[in-house]
């Protein structure tokens, strides 16, 4: 889903524009709506997204990345109630250091591509998350209180490289946006690229 303003509550923004070279990377077709941002209001949208993807494709399901954010989880499920289908979130209620590590572990490869909280600098935006910075990240959470999954909204990520990508993704060109205490990374370019053996 594509919001039309940065301040949604249920979905992610900063980057949004490059998530099809997720989708070319996984094989996986990318159907986007636009959103307004505003809450409850922005439900809409999905839901006559859904619609056209049961007519186009029958999905029989949704599977979201929810861990922790019962407000994102009860609406994806109350339309999915409300369409017949099938609501999956299988990181409900992981343990975040737990799952942060398995992801690492895992080969997953994402950069931080928004901070909004306390610990988080502008050194943070295009980092790679990677062993040592969840090391740094989890003495922050200790500090602060953030989730080191970034639950709270405390920061966004993209992932570059996974498992299921059959490519990569390289950022070309990107810049640092930072204003007061927060900011977040405006990739200006990215590619498709054979991945690293």
């Amino acid at each position: 889903m594509i919001p039309e303003r940065i301040d949604s509550w249920m979905f992610h923004h900063p980057g949004l524009e490059w998530t099809r070279l997720q989708a070319e990377a996984t094989g996986i077709p990318q159907v986007t709506a636009k959103v307004s941002g505003v809450k409850e209001e922005e439900l809409g949208p999905m839901k006559e997204a859904l619609c056209r993807l049961i007519k186009t494709y029958r999905i029989e399901g949704v599977v979201t990345g929810a861990i922790a954010s019962e407000y994102q989880k009860s609406r994806v499920e109350r339309i999915c109630d409300s369409l017949g289908l099938r609501s999956l979130a299988p990181l409900w209620e992981m343990n975040p250091e737990h799952l942060l590590a398995e992801q690492i572990e895992m080969g997953f490869e994402f950069i931080m591509t928004a901070c909004m909280a306390m610990g988080l600098d502008s050194t943070w935006l295009g980092r790679a998350i990677d062993k040592k910075a969840m090391n740094e990240l989890k003495s922050i959470s200790r500090k602060y209180g953030i989730s080191l999954v970034f639950e709270g909204g405390e920061a966004e990520t993209y992932v570059v490289n996974a498992p299921i990508f059959d490519r990569q993704i390289r950022i070309a060109q990107a810049r640092p946006m930072w204003k007061g205490d927060s900011g977040y990374l405006d990739i200006l370019s990215a590619v498709l690229a054979e991945k690293s053996i």
